[in-house]
């Protein structure tokens, strides 16, 4: 039997355990360079490994999807902002894709 109101109340507490666990471990300021930097990437990883997969499954070709991330990690690592990453990664997927 399926009980949603037990689906939501499980969900529910997991979060709430999560985000209260580091207010109750850590009481005092954390000063240890190496886990501070790691805790600050935290995030961004998180947001990478949600992101990557769906990346590459977007599209019709995995190619194009690996082409089009390829060339948005160029454009940022040569200092191209938001826009110009995305549109050239969309007209190298849409390029991709015509070719094959």
């Amino acid at each position: 039997m399926h009980n949603i109101y037990l689906y939501i109340l499980i969900m529910a507490a997991a979060t709430y355990i999560i985000r209260m666990l580091p207010f109750t471990l850590f009481r005092k300021e954390i000063k240890n360079i190496t886990f501070r930097s790691f805790l600050y990437y935290v995030p961004y990883v998180t947001l990478a490994v949600m992101t990557f997969p769906s990346i590459l499954s977007a599209t019709s070709s995995i190619w194009s999807g690996l082409a089009g991330f390829i060339v948005a990690i160029i454009l940022a690592y040569h200092g191209g902002n938001l826009f110009k990453v995305s549109i050239g990664a969309c007209i190298v997927v849409f390029l991709i894709e015509w070719i094959i």
